[in-house]
């Protein structure tokens, strides 16, 4: 309800063409790619994509219809984001994603490896037919953030004062780089003004960290069937998240478990007690809450539009989410 209505239209279409972009001759690959691509996700990213490009396309006095390059930008967005899901499961050996079984569950790693590696392809294919170089250096930095994002995530820090600093930078290059650079993608669409590309990178960079640590925060309180994943689900991975890393503060206990990944008997239901009597899922709340106040500054700056509106209303949506 609070998308403008031809957004819904937009992205309706949109997992009919990524299907179609993903076409591939062999059915165990085809049904392995489009597995994911069922609309049935949140969809986010292309939501995000579409409004910003919309909302910019105002902002510079043209009609607000999306341009080819933009709508290819939202399909590309969700297509990096489900290929790195598809290979982090893998590294995690997760078997559960969006309430069904992963693909590496369901048709083994190497299958799913290969499914992430075809999604990626597919989408560089698509980013080099939107035929800009600025675009395509844009969205290529996502693909290395992922990367070192992930790497980051599989070692950590000793040094107290360093391990927050460590943690968000891991979450912005995992999480916020997609969608602060896919914003921007869109704005270099439309636009050769470097004031209009910043306010539409620090807009998704800002919601993408958000997003992040609100994820962070449901791992310790949404019940496993609301999320479509087992919770607790980062302390199991030897994983210290916003709320624990807050929670150490009070709790000097959870600083040797942090270091040894909590990895001896009974470290995971230990970190789970401390982090619910500390007050580690507020704190990450709170933190939440300012990262989404700098968005709402940033795209304020933008000429008024019901879209700008919406992605206004979106940082609500990411706060007081459930899932």
């Amino acid at each position: 309800c609070w998308i403008p209505h031809y957004t819904n239209k937009d992205l309706q279409s949109l997992f009919d063409d990524i299907r179609k972009e993903l076409f591939v001759t062999k059915e165990e690959l085809k049904s392995l790619c489009d597995y994911y691509f069922d609309g049935k996700g949140k969809a986010i990213r292309p939501i995000i994509v579409i409004l910003m490009a919309r909302a910019l396309n105002i902002h510079s006095n043209r009609a607000g219809d999306l341009l080819p390059g933009q709508r290819a930008l939202a399909m590309i967005s969700e297509m990096i984001h489900t290929a790195s899901l598809v290979h982090d499961d893998v590294i995690d050996g997760s078997d559960k994603r969006r309430g069904k079984r992963t693909i590496n569950d369901m048709w083994g790693e190497r299958k799913a490896i290969l499914a992430g590696d075809l999604i990626l392809s597919a989408a560089s294919v698509l980013l080099a037919r939107i035929g800009n170089n600025a675009v395509v250096k844009v969205m290529s930095q996502v693909i290395e953030d992922l990367v070192r994002g992930e790497f980051m995530q599989l070692g950590s820090k000793e040094n107290e004062n360093e391990r927050f600093k460590h943690y968000l930078e891991k979450t912005f290059k995992k999480t916020a780089s997609l969608i602060a650079n896919s914003c921007k993608a869109v704005s270099i669409l439309v636009t050769s003004d470097p004031e209009v590309h910043e306010i539409a990178y620090q807009y998704g960079k800002n919601v993408g960290i958000a997003f992040q640590l609100v994820d962070d925060v449901l791992d310790f309180t949404s019940g496993a069937s609301h999320l479509g994943k087992p919770t607790a689900a980062d302390l199991k991975l030897g994983l210290a998240t916003g709320p624990v890393l807050f929670a150490c503060q009070q709790f000097p206990e959870l600083h040797a478990m942090i270091i040894r990944r909590f990895s001896s008997k009974g470290d995971v239901d230990r970190a789970w007690q401390y982090v619910l009597q500390s007050d580690g899922v507020q704190q990450t709340n709170y933190l939440a809450q300012r990262y989404c106040q700098e968005a709402i500054r940033q795209i304020n700056r933008l000429r008024p539009s019901a879209e700008r509106d919406a992605l206004i209303r979106l940082t609500e949506m990411v706060l007081t989410r459930d899932k």
